[in-house]
């Protein structure tokens, strides 16, 4: 049987705040990377290609590119293939971005959990009743409904058109 390797990259970044960046991984999760903490554990000096983003300002110049954490601002010079100097941009692999960081918080879609409970409560079920009637388990309804769990577009269908007899209206804003 053939493993399927999951290479982690990085989708967004979400938030930078100091030295610490908020991304959003391929996996879905959201991670929060301390580069304070990183660097250092690494003991950046003066020299070291990431020196120059010990300053905030410098810092704060991070872009996504190619899957991963880059700034142009720092980096180091190679010789090309006919031996010139090329700059190119300080980059971290996001496999180790990956083990570096710490999932944050995620609440997968605020409010769903409130809107499922509110309209289980409105057509006078249990939270087995909702799970009988869409396939799921009441253990997992309640994660749902509080939070405490991703659901699939399917599995919501289930719920809400077998479970609740609503329809799903979608909007992004």
């Amino acid at each position: 049987m053939r493993k399927s390797i999951r290479i982690p990259r990085i989708l967004k970044i979400e938030a930078v705040k100091g030295h610490t960046v908020q991304v959003m991984f391929n996996n879905g999760e959201s991670r929060l990377l301390d580069f304070k903490q990183l660097f250092k554990q690494w003991r950046v000096k003066t020299g070291s290609p990431e020196y120059v983003l010990l300053d905030p300002v410098a810092f704060k110049k991070v872009k996504l590119r190619n899957g991963t954490l880059s700034w142009a601002n720092a980096g180091i010079t190679i010789p090309d293939e006919n031996g010139k100097p090329l700059k190119v941009p300080y980059e971290i692999g996001p496999d180790v971005l990956y083990q570096a960081s710490t999932p944050t918080t995620n609440v997968p879609l605020p409010g769903l959990g409130a809107l499922i409970r509110n309209e289980r409560i409105k057509a006078g079920i249990t939270q087995g009743a909702l799970a009988q009637r869409s396939g799921t388990s009441r253990f997992y309804i309640s994660r749902l409904e509080n939070n405490k769990t991703d659901v699939e577009l399917a599995t919501l269908r289930k719920i809400v058109e077998a479970g609740l007899g609503k329809k799903i209206k979608v909007e992004i804003e």
